[in-house]
Parts: structure tokens; C-alpha cells; sequence
């Protein structure tokens, strides 16, 4: 692999990332209130997501129930792709489609958030989350990119989607990861009454 090659994958996030800035900034401002919300009202926020959107949504519970930057007590945060026993099971006697609706129905209450992740928004057992959350009176915050695909058509006036403008995956896991980093960090700020330098 040649230098210019990598330069050429850092240069293409970066011009993403400043692009994704002015199109992102407000619903990710809304989805931070949103969750504020819900973790203020005794709530919270399950993640469910394949692939790397998994590991993604192992990233932002981990900084919920754990920390951030700030020190502060644990916030409600389950990711829903790491216990294999219910996945397996799900999976074996239903189908992988259902791995996290079955489990969105075990564990979602009106007023919690679900955050749905998927790069391409076409992924079947997310959908079938967000319609089980739709069920439970849940509000739903979508990361996808592509267009958004079939998520975006799922998805109120009440939720929000926040739909990288890019149509390749790494770039879009890219700015995703960048997008929970400002999630937490927004968490942090409203729970701390104001925001601090960056």
C-alpha cells in the first residue's frame, strides 16, 4: 500500500467529516436532548446494530454505564448485541432477523430510546427492532448512511435520523463513531448544566 493511498483515505474522512458537520449538527443536537430526556425521566437507551454498527453499539454503552471524559454515575445503556446465548437462541428457534426485536420487547418501556445503527439503513433485524420499539412506545434515533434506505421510511416526526451523506461504509462507520463521541459528550454537557471546552 502506498503512502499516497493512505493519505488518500485520510484526506476523504476528513472532507466527509467537515461536510457531515453543517448536515449533521442539528439532529445530532436532537438526539442529545432526546436522550437527556428520556436518562432524566428514569429511563434508557438500548443499541442494536450488525457488524461494526455491533461494535458501536458496544462503544456508546460502554461510555454510558462507564464515563466519557467527565466522572459522574452510571447511565442505562445496554447494547444488544453481546449476550450470545439470547442471540444464538433467537436466532436458532425464530431467525437472526428477530435477534434484537425479541430482545426490545423483553426490555423496552414507553419512554425509552432506541438507538439503531446501520450503515446502509436496509438491515432486516434492525428494522424489526424499530418496529418493535414503535410497539413500545419508544422513541428511535437511526444512525445510517446510503440515503438511509428502508429505515428512513420507518421512522416519525418524533424520531430522529441521523444519515451520513456517503455511500461508503468505512467512511460512514467513521463518522458514526464520531457521532456517538458527540452524543456522550452532549450527554455530559446537559448533565452538567453547561457545556465545557472541547
Amino acid at each position: 500500500m502506498t503512502n499516497q493511498r493512505i493519505q488518500a483515505h485520510f484526506h476523504e474522512s476528513a472532507e466527509l467529516k467537515m461536510r457531515a458537520a453543517e448536515a449533521l449538527a442539528q439532529p445530532i443536537a436532537e438526539a442529545v436532548e432526546l436522550m437527556f430526556l428520556a436518562l432524566s425521566n428514569g429511563n434508557k437507551i438500548l443499541a442494536c446494530g450488525n457488524g461494526g454498527s455491533a461494535a458501536d453499539c458496544q462503544h456508546f454503552a460502554a461510555e454510558l454505564v462507564g464515563r466519557f471524559e467527565r466522572e459522574r454515575l452510571p447511565l442505562p445503556a445496554m447494547a444488544l448485541t453481546t449476550d450470545s446465548s439470547i442471540m444464538t437462541a433467537v436466532a436458532n428457534d425464530y431467525s437472526f432477523q428477530e435477534v434484537f426485536s425479541k430482545q426490545v420487547q423483553a426490555f423496552g418501556q414507553s419512554g425509552d430510546i432506541l438507538l439503531a445503527i446501520s450503515t446502509s439503513g436496509n438491515s432486516s433485524s434492525v428494522i424489526n427492532a424499530i418496529n418493535a420499539a414503535a410497539e413500545r412506545d419508544m422513541r428511535v434515533i437511526a444512525l445510517t448512511g446510503k440515503g438511509g434506505g428502508e429505515i428512513e421510511k420507518l421512522l416519525t416526526e418524533a424520531d430522529v435520523h441521523i444519515c451520513v451523506p456517503h455511500d461508503r461504509t468505512a467512511r460512514i462507520q467513521e463518522v458514526h463513531l464520531l457521532t456517538i463521541h458527540c452524543l456522550c459528550d452532549g450527554i455530559d454537557a446537559a448533565l452538567f448544566g453547561g457545556d465545557t471546552d472541547v
